[in-house]
């Protein structure tokens, strides 16, 4: 399965097909920061069973889904966006994605109904790497990285289908593994 496209801010992580690590089995993962140090991101497609209201009092009619972020830091909430022409804060990890901001302008938006839910995702916790334990994980072929993708596949209501939809993004190469049972004992 393995891939040559190099991690970077701003990359796709795709888990392999057999991932058993229930944190990141058929994930996709954002990254919002790769530097020699270490590496975080978000896991796109795994929707928790909280709203943005259930979590944040001053979000009394916020129905935004949030996301498990992924395994590090289950008591933080994150957010990335791509409406810096009203935020104009965070950092830019994509190309019109962006990674946090002032939180006090975001709920400013979010109250006055300046912000539609496919503009922002809330995320309870991230997933984290130590330096060197990503490449130890693609060297072991445990994700595919891509830098070329749709934005609006992100940001999307098709959570459940990101994973399937990206891999087939990847072209012929990869696009079969989507039809691979999640456990290969079901084979």
């Amino acid at each position: 399965m393995l891939n040559s496209v190099p991690p970077k801010t701003g990359s796709l992580l795709i888990s392999e097909p057999f991932m058993m690590d229930s944190n990141f089995k058929r994930s996709v993962v954002l990254l919002s920061e790769h530097i020699d140090e270490g590496t975080v991101g978000y896991v796109l497609n795994q929707k928790s069973d909280f709203l943005l209201k259930d979590l944040v009092p001053d979000f009394e009619d916020a129905f935004y889904p949030v996301y498990v972020g992924g395994p590090v830091g289950n008591d933080t909430l994150h957010f990335i966006h791509r409406c810096n022409d009203r935020m104009n804060s965070g950092a830019e990890i994509a190309n019109g994605i962006y990674w946090g901001g002032n939180f006090e302008t975001l709920k400013l938006l979010i109250n006055g109904n300046q912000i539609k839910e496919d503009e922002v995702m809330f995320f309870v916790g991230y997933s984290g790497w130590d330096a060197g334990q990503l490449d130890k994980e693609l060297e072991q072929n445990s994700w595919l990285v891509t830098n070329s993708y749709n934005p609006d596949l992100l940001f999307g209501e098709e959570e459940e289908n990101l994973w399937k939809d990206i891999v087939i993004g990847l072209g012929p190469k990869y696009a079969h593994i989507v039809n691979f049972p999640e456990n290969p004992l079901w084979n």
